[in-house]
């Protein structure tokens, strides 16, 4: 019995269909297909099994002795497998959605978005996680669903990866300080006459900056270090000097005018990214992925609105 193959699933789909209806025409509009297509797969099922199925009566069809036994069993296991799908299916909807991400990307730019989120998507039930930096993501975490990140090509082989947006990095400073006004029409060379804040999280910040604008690190002082982005930020907001920031994580403080951007910004080779594991695609990922991208672009355009 165990090595006794399975007739082809198109056939016993159309077969089912058809037996149901009793109606080769209603099977095919339930499954989407041509008239013949059903005939043809019922055809085949029945040259496969070598018994008819059906028998002509008046415009439709009737079920042999044979075709009622094979229209019993699979019309409980296809009832059975449409159970479980849907049962499979809600339960990964109602099932958190995970999301890894730096601490300095959820408190500075996803956390004010929640509630427009949740408004936009009520049937993401997300639960966010922090890694601490863009080199501290553990891709192979069974319990997260997608990572956020601000990372560099080569992507992971083992993750889908959809890219939201380029990386831009500026100098940014308190608009309330004194340093605000002394900047505001200097030329990048200024920076070597104040306070600079840096992250050990990202020290490749200032150097790349630095470099696309014709200076280098020992030109510069650096005042103060901070372990991450975030505390870099509250810094440069509360007027303690000059930091390196991505655009994206300061695009509402620029809004307010708490802080600004002398000299704009630049792409870095970094993207704004979220990574999906290969294994376990979430069907929720697509939803959020567009609604990030949406988020993003809408950030921009206001952006150029507060700097026009």
């Amino acid at each position: 019995m165990e090595s006794v193959e399975l007739p082809p699933l198109n056939a016993l789909r159309a077969f089912e269909a058809a037996a149901k209806h009793q109606s080769i025409s209603l099977a095919a509009d339930e499954l989407c297909v041509t008239h013949g297509a059903v005939s043809r797969q019922i055809k085949q099922l029945e040259e496969y099994l070598a018994v008819p199925l059906f028998s002509k009566q008046g415009r439709g069809v009737k079920l042999t002795e044979a075709g009622e036994r094979l229209y019993q069993a699979s019309h409980q296991a296809f009832n059975q497998l449409r159970q479980v799908t849907w049962q499979l299916q809600q339960q990964q909807q109602e099932a958190p959605f995970v999301l890894s991400c730096p601490g300095s990307l959820l408190a500075r730019w996803l956390i004010p978005r929640l509630d427009q989120l949740k408004h936009d998507l009520p049937q993401l039930q997300l639960q966010v996680v922090t890694h601490e930096g863009d080199d501290a993501v553990d891709i192979h975490n069974p319990y997260v669903n997608a990572y956020l990140s601000f990372s560099q090509p080569p992507w992971p082989q083992q993750m889908h990866v959809i890219e939201l947006a380029d990386e831009r990095i500026g100098p940014v400073v308190s608009g309330y300080s004194a340093l605000a006004e002394q900047l505001q029409q200097a030329s990048p060379e200024q920076l070597t006459q104040v306070p600079l804040l840096y992250t050990q999280s990202r020290p490749q910040a200032w150097p790349n900056w630095l470099a696309a604008h014709g200076l280098t690190v020992e030109q510069l002082s650096f005042e103060q270090g901070f372990s991450h982005l975030y505390y870099l930020l509250e810094a440069a907001v509360a007027g303690l000097g000059v930091a390196i920031a991505p655009e994206l994580l300061v695009q509402d403080d620029m809004a307010k005018q708490r802080l600004i951007a002398p000299w704009g910004f630049h792409n870095t080779s970094g993207k704004l990214v979220l990574l999906l594991p290969k294994q376990k695609l979430n069907p929720q990922a697509q939803l959020f992925a567009r609604w990030l991208q949406q988020q993003i672009a809408s950030g921009e355009e206001g952006g150029k609105s507060v700097q026009n």
